[in-house]
């Protein structure tokens, strides 16, 4: 059974392959059919019908083999097989009598159309072949026109019609359940990129924010102990300490960062790869080691959501470096946290006179000197801390104080938007310029 069943597959694959065969094949078969039948009697409807009590014309012959060999055609030329094969069984039908069952190449033809062509069409050109063979036989047949053979064409030309709109309709629903399934797998594999491109990006900008923070620590230390090394020998040790600090710092996000991403498939890794408000007073004692004094006034660091308590921190880390880079020698900077409703207000200020990276109408900054502006000389701080507040629904506003000095100001909302991923956009603008 099971070599048999084999043994169909492989015929139907190779059929299905080879269409011009198989058609051959049904010509063929039908062309058997027809002959056969042609040596049939129906009889008077009384008895059954009888095989050999008849004998068919030789032109009966030629009719049904031309038909039958328009059949070869019927998937190139499907309307212009269906129009020889009705006129040749219409000729039948005037000519001979008895006449030829050559109207079963017609019904083939019929189906063939109505399987390759719209349901108007169907309807129009299987209506027009149903009558006029039916129109045909009842005139022109040997039998009354009341008689079941001539009901029978009516019947087999409908059912053919009916047949091939039903294959037509199948065939155009699979594909269309194939397509979406298509379209479907492509829209998964589209969105698995872009979520991958998107957490690659957020990745990014925390690294960024990670390395441009410490570096430009180390670089003003440096610079501190440049300057001081020869007059000064114990604050220079002192400066290079603080580059220890910040180095290793740097080093210890930057491996929290890398096992996020080499564990980003184990539900137990940290969402997280930057720490939050909870570890604001080692941030805040970084600049001052750095001689920056800062004051901090922070509620409710704890109750924040992720994503804002990581705004927070970042907005906040970045404000402070500006500050210490630009705000120029004796400067200092207080830091606010508070909940107000559904937003925490971020707010950083300061007193320094400014330098040319703080914004319009500012004079130079003193102090020790520095090596260039570190990572900041996109100047795209500003822009980054806005995106990033912005990704959350909030807002952020920064720019000099009156009488002096410069304030950053973030409002984020608390509930809304915080668990949405952020944009593409916001991990191309990051910095620490204003």
């Amino acid at each position: 059974m099971t070599t048999l069943s084999s043994g169909f597959a492989r015929a139907r694959r190779w059929l299905r392959e080879h269409p011009l065969a198989f058609d051959a094949t049904l010509a063929f078969c039908t062309l058997v059919a027809m002959i056969c039948s042609s040596f049939t009697d129906p009889g008077d409807g009384h008895g059954p019908p009888a095989f050999g009590a008849r004998t068919p014309e030789l032109f009966s012959v030629l009719l049904m083999t031309l038909t039958a060999a328009a059949l070869v055609l019927r998937r190139r030329r499907p309307m212009q097989v269906l129009a020889v094969t009705a006129a040749l069984a219409a000729v039948e039908y005037v000519l001979m009598d008895p006449p030829a069952p050559v109207v079963m190449s017609t019904v083939i033809a019929l189906y063939t159309v109505a399987s390759r062509t719209d349901r108007p069409t169907t309807w129009r050109v299987g209506l027009l072949t149903m009558g006029g063979l039916t129109a045909a036989a009842m005139v022109f047949g040997s039998t009354p026109w009341y008689s079941q053979e001539n009901f029978g064409v009516f019947a087999w030309t409908g059912l053919a019609s009916a047949a091939g709109d039903a294959v037509r309709s199948r065939r155009a629903f699979v594909d269309a359940i194939r397509e979406r399934a298509e379209r479907a797998e492509r829209t998964r594999e589209e969105e698995a990129r872009r979520r991958v491109a998107e957490e690659r990006l957020r990745i990014a900008r925390d690294l960024h924010d990670v390395v441009a923070h410490h570096i430009a620590l180390v670089n003003v230390q440096a610079g501190v102990a440049a300057h001081v090394m020869d007059k000064r020998p114990d604050q220079a040790k002192e400066a290079l300490a603080h580059v220890r600090d910040a180095s290793r710092s740097a080093l210890n996000e930057l491996r929290v960062t890398v096992g996020l991403l080499r564990q980003q498939g184990d539900p137990e890794a940290p969402t997280e790869p930057a720490p939050g408000l909870a570890v604001l007073g080692e941030l805040v004692t970084t600049f001052r080691n750095a001689g920056l004094p800062v004051e901090v006034a922070c509620a409710d660091r704890d109750r924040l959501p992720a994503a804002v308590d990581l705004a927070a921190y970042r907005v906040i880390q970045e404000a402070l470096t500006n500050v210490r880079k630009h705000a120029g020698a004796g400067a200092k900077a207080e830091v606010s946290v508070v909940r107000v409703g559904a937003t925490a207000e971020v707010t950083v200020l300061d007193n320094g006179r400014g330098s040319a990276g703080r914004g319009p109408g500012t004079g130079p900054a003193d102090g020790p000197p520095a090596d260039g502006d570190g990572l900041d000389s996109g100047g795209h701080g500003l822009v980054g801390m806005r995106e990033r507040v912005t990704a959350l629904g909030g807002a952020l506003t920064a720019g000099p104080r009156y009488g002096g000095g410069f304030r950053v100001h973030a409002i984020l909302p608390v509930e809304a938007r915080t668990g949405e991923p952020e944009r593409p956009g916001t991990a191309g603008g990051t910095g620490l310029r204003r």
